[in-house]
């Protein structure tokens, strides 16, 4: 990693659906699906699949903070979710669906707290905002077809976007441009 990137970790539900809208933007380098939060090494998607490893879908984005400070990660990661449900996301349930910010240092936890408050009281949701915030744990990328799913498989990306129930969310909470 050079020396002014930095890394962010975020679960979302269904990654596919979380690489997408951080992959665009500028100064983002990377953004890596994979499993973090259990207590199996290397697990495989079935495992994690299973509700048996503990492991959370995740992404883990390497990113430029001059370009694209992590408070714009934030911002975008909140756009992309429902942050009232605590047992996964849209039509995904279960512990590897459900959504948190993983920090990786003080500065990243008291920004990640500070927008989760303020997301809280903005009113935008009639629920409490449930996502946790939790250290960074062992990342472990998932598997090669997974990586840039949008990309490689761009009709089923955009069926499962919008069949899942996401697209339709994010529309109605943020707006149209928000939803593609």
């Amino acid at each position: 990693m050079e020396k002014n990137h930095q890394v962010a970790t975020f679960a979302g539900g269904c990654f596919w659906c979380m690489v997408k809208p951080f992959d665009e933007q500028p100064g983002i380098n990377s953004v890596i699906s994979g499993y973090t939060g259990g207590t199996v090494e290397n697990p495989t998607y079935q495992q994690v699949c299973s509700d048996t490893t503990g492991h959370y879908e995740a992404v883990q984005i390497n990113y430029d903070p001059a370009l694209f400070p992590y408070e714009k990660l934030l911002e975008l990661f909140w756009q992309q979710i429902d942050p009232t449900d605590p047992g996964g996301q849209f039509y995904d349930r279960g512990q590897s669906y459900r959504t948190t910010i993983f920090y990786h240092n003080e500065t990243q936890k008291r920004l990640a707290e500070e927008s989760k408050q303020a997301l809280q009281e903005s009113g935008r949701f009639n629920k409490p905002i449930v996502t946790p915030i939790l250290p960074a744990q062992t990342f472990y990328p998932a598997e090669d077809y997974h990586q840039g799913y949008y990309k490689k498989n761009k009709a089923h990306y955009e069926s499962y976007h919008v069949g899942s129930g996401r697209a339709g969310f994010i529309e109605r909470h943020w707006g149209e441009e928000n939803a593609k």
